[in-house]
């Protein structure tokens, strides 16, 4: 198989990559991240904890590693539609948080809309641009609240 796209000529703005580090416990982090992106208009329907399941199933021995599913659901309606519902197999935009090191944790996350649109999921059209648009500020604002 053929890749569409150069994965070593992937700048991380196309994909709308975000980090940052807060300087404080892993579970305070977790929280934190939450009620900032709640207040930036995302809702939290999914979270989970793959270190815990790994470190349980396959000892893997995992430093704390958590996934907030974030989501707007008016944008979630209006990606769904202008991609014939296929963005929904990458649904919700996923904000993570991993334990660098004890007292710091780092926040990741990337554009799934982005992303949709690079591989071909989504459209590369106006209605889709307004989409990244839109949820690229929303993103901005929680990173910039963090």
């Amino acid at each position: 198989m053929t890749l569409p796209i150069d994965p070593a000529e992937i700048d991380p703005d196309d994909i709308g990559a975000k980090q940052t580090t807060l300087e404080m416990d892993h579970e305070d982090a977790i929280e934190h991240v939450r009620e900032v992106f709640t207040d930036a208009g995302f809702g939290v329907p999914v979270e989970f904890s793959p270190s815990e399941m790994l470190n349980e199933k396959v000892d893997a021995g995992r430093d704390p590693y958590y996934v907030l599913g974030a989501c707007n659901p008016a944008v979630a309606d209006k990606a769904l539609e202008v991609s014939d519902n296929k963005i929904g197999a990458i649904f919700p935009c996923n904000v993570v948080v991993w334990e660098e090191s004890p007292g710091t944790q780092r926040v990741y996350h990337v554009s799934i809309m982005r992303i949709a649109r690079l591989v071909g999921m989504a459209p590369d059209d106006d209605a889709m641009a307004d989409i990244v648009a839109t949820t690229g500020e929303l993103v901005d604002d929680a990173f910039d609240n963090l």
